[in-house]
């Protein structure tokens, strides 16, 4: 028995229907909610942020003189660490210079990401602005703790480099 084209048509249609539906299906099921994407991003923050603290911790340890701050406030969670020095410069003039290394995780939106922003700074100059962001579903937080610790140490390289 042969088919005519027309039905082997309505057949292939069809099944190119039903993939698509059962992809549509697979992309429903894969997609977290917004209860679940909160709960996560609470979750990696907490974790991402105690990593931030113990990292900046070990820089204001290793630099006597920087004072260390746990950062609350509504653009997101993290740390900073920093240091207001006053230097002299040729003679009496005595200049002010600030130092500081902030490392933020943003809080959660509706853009479903998690993001990290650092800003560091050497004797009032900016030395260091970096954000890094995955979308939740494609969360890999060994990313975040391998982004924080080169920037650190890339402050730390910079900060010896100075002369402080």
């Amino acid at each position: 028995m042969v088919m005519d084209f027309g039905d082997r048509l309505q057949r292939a249609v069809e099944r190119g229907r039903q993939r698509r539906l059962a992809a549509d299906r697979q992309q429903e099921l894969a997609q977290l909610t917004e209860e679940e994407s909160r709960a996560l991003h609470a979750q990696a923050r907490v974790s991402l942020s105690d990593h931030v603290e113990s990292c900046l911790r070990r820089i204001a340890a290793e630099f006597p003189g920087f004072g260390f701050q746990t950062v609350l406030s509504p653009e997101g969670f993290g740390a900073k660490i920093f240091r207001d020095d006053l230097r002299s410069r040729g003679g009496r003039e005595m200049s002010h210079e600030y130092s500081h290394l902030e490392v933020i995780i943003r809080s959660y939106s509706s853009g479903r990401i998690l993001e990290i922003v650092c800003r560091g700074a050497i004797a009032n100059k900016e030395v260091l602005s970096r954000s890094f962001y995955q979308p939740l579903q494609q969360l890999d937080l060994d990313v975040f703790y391998g982004q924080v610790d080169q920037w650190v140490l890339e402050y730390a390289e910079k900060y010896a480099a100075a002369g402080r």
